[in-house]
């Protein structure tokens, strides 16, 4: 039996020999296309740790989405506890990750990374790894991660390797990891004594060749990588990963940012010097650094921060609009409190922290935008709604909660959600699962909301719904309500007020008249706009947009009083109302009026 464990041992090495001879036909094509000349897809990655995002079909789920047709990732990329039949080959597609990676509790065989060139580490897991690979094996069984199949990974920016108890990964102690890692925080399990005696002995028949070199191998001559090793063959200083030239549109990967294709170390400044005003003026080519690429716009949902696009404005700015751009700026005296994000969850059973107090949530009536996500796993048993966010308007899912924006899992109290004003999710995921008497949740037209997925699941059935009578208030229209009454609506069937539904604006009865805009909205007439009985009173918000005048007309404009010692363009103006009530100029040789 034991030597048939060695046949057994020996044949997997072979076929491993095999798989890294055939890898660098792949990899030399690879390297002879640059990576800029197809449009780069940037998404965002995760930062979970180990957790799970429900349950493995949904983590599957969601990492597919979010990695397919990826380039690059901004963020990290975390693969963990996935079987060993899932299909991981829509990670092919990525080729920079500006966080690190993390593959953990998996039972797969092979990690489909190939075209992997850098791993940035701007964050690290646990504060010190751009890689880590750990106990990647079937607890009872015979599965396991068997290849790294990181055969074009040739730089680490920042952090270290660890890579540990994978219990069929034999062969990771011989990658040349000094070419790749800057830091030298490297550490990986040792195969055990059989193993490395049988690495051996085939590694002295074959060529190990699954990671190109482009450090050690240089000409001192090069004080980057290189793609050869005569002195000529040095990669631009901006290349990160190789290249397959010495110039900067040659690199795989940049060490800084991505100009349009060029590796430069910054990106083109929103003010340049003019050498001949002798001035500072704004650069009509400007770009933002958005993660390693300059970009001339920042996507939907950042905002522009000097030369940067960021999530969230920095604690001595607040975000402004200006010509349809967001951007920070200074603030004014002191700063608005930031609501980047809200995550409640439960911890007084684990921690003996006291239970939510109801009261002191009210502190959110005045919340009206998120930037980043909203999180509830937790909520007093006293409160069967979400209404302290009764005001907000928008979440922004700048950054996600595991994906989401928008995460309501597991409270026992909830009967509806109470959001009346939310109207828009921009970015992230809406997860609404595990809360056993929420209704209404199934009404909500979600795609009114959010261009997202949402997951509306577990909760209250909808035959429990409408059997007990909680559905929708009849004004409500067909886009479903956030709880009971005309005032939860998501829109209204025919107006609103205040936001609450009405059958009809007061266009024709009452002391105060209305018009209706076009969303359907009702709004009261101006004050010096005439009541008139079965008339309507307004067709607008305006003083000029009265139908008729209740006092005075001063031009297009209903008045109290004309005006009476006030400044125009050629000196004091006084004017009177004629019989019909309309303010006339006084004579040219009038005084005082």
């Amino acid at each position: 039996m034991f030597s048939d464990y060695i046949t057994l041992k020996i044949l997997n090495y072979l076929y491993f020999i095999r798989i890294l001879y055939d890898g660098p036909t792949k990899s030399t094509a690879y390297l002879g296309t640059s990576l800029f000349i197809s449009p780069v897809v940037v998404c965002t990655g995760t930062h979970n740790g180990l957790s799970m995002t429900g349950n493995s079909d949904n983590q599957y789920n969601l990492m597919k989405e979010r990695y397919n047709n990826c380039n690059i990732v901004m963020g990290n990329i975390e693969v963990n506890m996935m079987e060993h039949t899932r299909d991981l080959s829509f990670l092919q597609s990525i080729k920079e990750v500006t966080g690190y990676v993390l593959i953990a509790v998996n039972q797969f065989s092979r990690l489909p990374l190939d075209n992997l060139r850098v791993i940035r580490g701007t964050t690290l897991y646990d504060d010190r790894y751009a890689l880590a690979v750990m106990m990647n094996y079937q607890k009872d069984g015979q599965h396991g991660l068997q290849e790294l199949g990181l055969t074009n990974l040739t730089e680490i920016l920042e952090g270290g390797v660890k890579i540990i108890q994978n219990k069929y990964l034999s062969y990771a102690p011989q990658v040349n990891w000094l070419d790749i890692v800057k830091d030298t925080i490297i550490i990986i399990n040792k195969p055990n004594s059989i193993e490395l005696t049988l690495l051996t002995f085939v590694c002295s028949h074959f060529t190990l060749t699954s990671v190109s070199v482009t450090k050690t191998i240089c000409a001192p001559q090069c004080n980057s990588r290189c793609f050869g090793r005569n002195p000529n063959e040095c990669c631009h200083i901006e290349c990160a990963g190789g290249c397959k030239g010495p110039l900067d549109t040659d690199c795989f990967a940049c060490k800084n940012f991505n100009n349009s294709g060029s590796c430069v170390p910054q990106c083109p400044q929103t003010l340049i010097y003019n050498k001949h005003t002798f001035k500072m003026e704004r650069n009509p080519n400007a770009k933002y650094q958005y993660g390693s690429i300059c970009v001339a716009h920042c996507p939907k949902n950042f905002v522009v921060d000097d030369s940067s696009c960021v999530s969230s404005c920095p604690a001595d700015k607040t975000e402004v609009t200006k010509n349809e751009v967001k951007r920070c700026e200074p603030c004014k005296g002191l700063c608005p409190k930031g609501n980047q994000c809200f995550t409640i969850r439960n911890l007084d059973e684990y921690n003996r922290i006291p239970a939510l107090d109801p009261e002191k949530l009210k502190v959110f009536n005045t919340v009206e935008e998120i930037t980043d996500f909203l999180g509830i796993q937790s909520w007093p048993e006293s409160l069967s709604d979400l209404s302290v966010f009764s005001n907000l308007r928008t979440i922004q899912g700048r950054t996600l909660y595991k994906g989401y924006a928008l995460l309501v899992m597991r409270i026992k109290s909830l009967t509806s959600l109470g959001l009346r004003s939310l109207q828009s999710i921009n970015d992230g995921d809406i997860y609404i699962t595990g809360n056993e008497k929420l209704c209404y949740s199934n009404t909500v037209n979600w795609t009114r909301i959010t261009t997202k997925r949402a997951a509306i699941k577990e909760n209250r059935s909808v035959d429990a719904e409408v059997h007990t009578g909680l559905v929708c208030d009849p004004l409500c229209s067909s886009d479903g309500c956030w709880g009971p009454g005309p005032d939860q609506c998501v829109s209204c069937k025919k107006y609103s007020r205040g936001g609450t539904c009405v059958p009809n604006c007061m266009f024709l009865t009452g002391e105060r008249r209305e018009f209706a805009t076009q969303s359907g909205e009702c709004l009261p007439c101006h004050p010096d706009c005439k009541v008139q009985e079965g008339l309507e009173t307004c067709t607008g918000p305006g003083a000029d947009q009265c139908v008729a005048c209740s006092r005075l007309k001063d031009g297009p404009h209903c008045v109290s009083s004309c005006p009476e010692g006030v400044m125009g363009g050629e000196g004091v103006i006084f004017k009177y109302a004629n019989r019909q009530g309309h303010c006339e100029p006084c004579h040219m040789n009038c005084t005082q009026g």
